[in-house]
């Protein structure tokens, strides 16, 4: 039987203006963030791009905002028969999957955003059209810099020492190499100091049996053990995000639909580019969840009761 994942981005596919079609439909789900972070999610993402961008306000907005989108698409009738997201859209995962609620994953967000921006002693960079094995090569002899990101056969991300950083873009050929505008090493050992404080923190909270598989990004094999699921996301900060190993496991796992739910496009283009069977959707605004709506459910104009009722 052919099944449909949901897939969820982080940042970088955050765009201004996101969120504001949803304003009213989920208007208690915005108003209980804004209780948890002290700022209106829907006011920074009206907000210029550059503040938009920054950590700590991007992660807890992107999840906000995905997070609805899981709302209104169950209350509609929809499920997925897996779940996986890309770095920050893994905690989105793992609330679709019922892992925690909506509060104790924004909490967790909330934190991993402030820690994340405190980090400042290390860069990124995206690397297109290169030999694997080259970069692979390259990588193991620079001290310093890792795989942070393994998203496609021709688009990877690395992380580590500025310097590290700069002797790979250097010496490794491809297309295009651009450093990203992040404060730090993210998925690097460098993140170390950030993931032991946070670690102590995803401790103490409760993770139930997911009700739908998750394939995370530092095991893309599938697991509804929350025990499992949650040293898995111990391991994130630190660890590469193994992005082209989810997608190839997709039709493995009888997958043939992706729904990428967030803003742009950016999972999808990259599953494409690995696995070109499959039949890829977009859920980011108002009017595509409508287009998902199951004929035989939940009529769209009741949707904005059932989510109030679910964050009572």
């Amino acid at each position: 039987m052919a099944k449909t994942v949901w897939v969820f981005p982080g940042q970088g596919s955050q765009a201004v203006g996101m969120g504001s079609d949803l304003a009213e439909i989920a208007k208690d789900k915005f108003a209980e963030a804004e209780d948890i972070l002290g700022w209106s999610v829907l006011g920074r993402c009206q907000n210029d791009e550059f503040q938009l961008a920054n950590t700590l306000y991007t992660q807890p907005c992107l999840y906000v905002i995905e997070c609805i989108l899981v709302d209104l698409l169950k209350a509609q009738g929809n499920a997925p028969d897996l779940v996986a997201g890309h770095s920050l859209g893994e905690y989105s995962a793992l609330y679709a999957a019922d892992v925690f609620d909506f509060v104790a994953g924004l909490c967790l967000v909330k934190r991993r955003a402030e820690l994340m921006a405190q980090a400042d002693d290390g860069a990124m960079a995206a690397l297109m059209g290169f030999k694997r094995d080259e970069l692979d090569q390259k990588l193991a002899a620079t001290e310093g810099v890792v795989l942070a990101n393994d998203n496609s056969s021709g688009q990877v991300v690395i992380s580590g020492t500025p310097a590290a950083i700069e002797t790979v873009m250097a010496e490794v050929k491809s297309k295009r190499a651009v450093k990203l505008n992040v404060g730090g090493a993210f998925h690097s050992p460098l993140m170390a100091p950030a993931a032991h404080e946070f670690d102590q923190i995803l401790a103490d909270v409760a993770f139930k049996t997911a009700t739908v598989p998750v394939l995370s990004n530092v095991d893309p094999t599938p697991s509804t053990d929350g025990d499992i699921l949650k040293q898995r996301l111990m391991q994130q900060m630190t660890g590469a995000v193994r992005w082209r190993e989810i997608s190839l496991a997709l039709p493995e796992h009888g997958v043939d639909t992706v729904i990428e739910l967030g803003p742009g496009r950016v999972l999808a283009g990259l599953i494409k580019r690995t696995c070109r069977s499959l039949t890829l959707k977009n859920v980011a605004t108002l009017e595509q969840v409508e287009a998902m709506q199951p004929s035989r459910d939940v009529p769209l104009r009741n949707v904005r009761q059932l989510v109030q009722v679910e964050a009572v």
